[in-house]
């Protein structure tokens, strides 16, 4: 495995909810990034973050931090469609590209979970996984920012993803503003009672984005 392939891993797990597993393995994460020593400094305050601050206060900030902040949100497709009927197209289009190289997805987490997105690198050779970061630095970068704005001690992991990326970050534009109740008042479940943003438009497999593509002129 390379160091890049490596890394997938390590900043999936600095970017899961805190628990003791990951307390413990701590010490691991830092003596396998000992040997990438760029990133191996941007990373060490949040290790040292880690180490020294109790479970239950790391726990209380990475909730305050990502599940109540929707601007610093793990989950890639909130920050380019919001909540509108999109999302579920690119969730299922993600999900598609994970089943085409043999990832099965467990657990509960959407297939935009940026932890599960960089598992899923960790499991790609560099000419299959350079393209897909490249894709998705654009967002990447953009919660980066945020939580660099906000001070956040886990900014760093997304200043190392902008690094490893094959193409510079572009600025996002704001996703547009549709909550769950707007879709169903709009469009309504389907006859099949499955929610707008969860249902499959017709076409079979569409490539993933994640980031608008510019739209054509007519």
């Amino acid at each position: 495995m390379t160091h890049a392939m490596h890394h997938y891993q390590i900043l999936s797990r600095l970017l899961l909810y805190p628990e003791p597993e990951l307390i413990a393995h701590l010490p691991e994460l830092d003596a396998a990034l000992a040997a990438m020593p760029e990133q191996h400094a941007l990373l060490r305050p949040l290790l040292a973050h880690l180490e020294n601050t109790s479970l239950i206060d790391l726990q209380q900030q990475y909730v305050a931090t990502f599940d109540r902040n929707p601007s610093h949100s793990l989950h890639l497709f909130e920050h380019i469609h919001g909540e509108s009927r999109d999302r579920g197209q690119a969730m299922v289009d993600l999900m598609e590209e994970y089943k085409r190289h043999g990832l099965q997805m467990t657990g509960d987490d959407l297939p935009d979970f940026v932890p599960l997105f960089l598992e899923f690198l960790a499991q790609l050779d560099e000419a299959a996984s350079a393209p897909l970061l490249g894709d998705a630095v654009h967002v990447l970068a953009h919660i980066g920012r945020k939580l660099t704005a906000n001070g956040s001690p886990y900014a760093p992991v997304f200043t190392v993803l902008e690094r490893l990326s094959p193409v510079a970050a572009e600025m996002l534009a704001e996703p547009p503003i549709r909550d769950m109740d707007e879709a169903l008042e709009t469009f309504g479940p389907g006859a099949d009672g499955v929610e707008p943003l969860l249902r499959q438009a017709p076409g079979g497999v569409h490539p993933v984005h994640f980031h608008p593509q510019p739209r054509r002129a007519a």
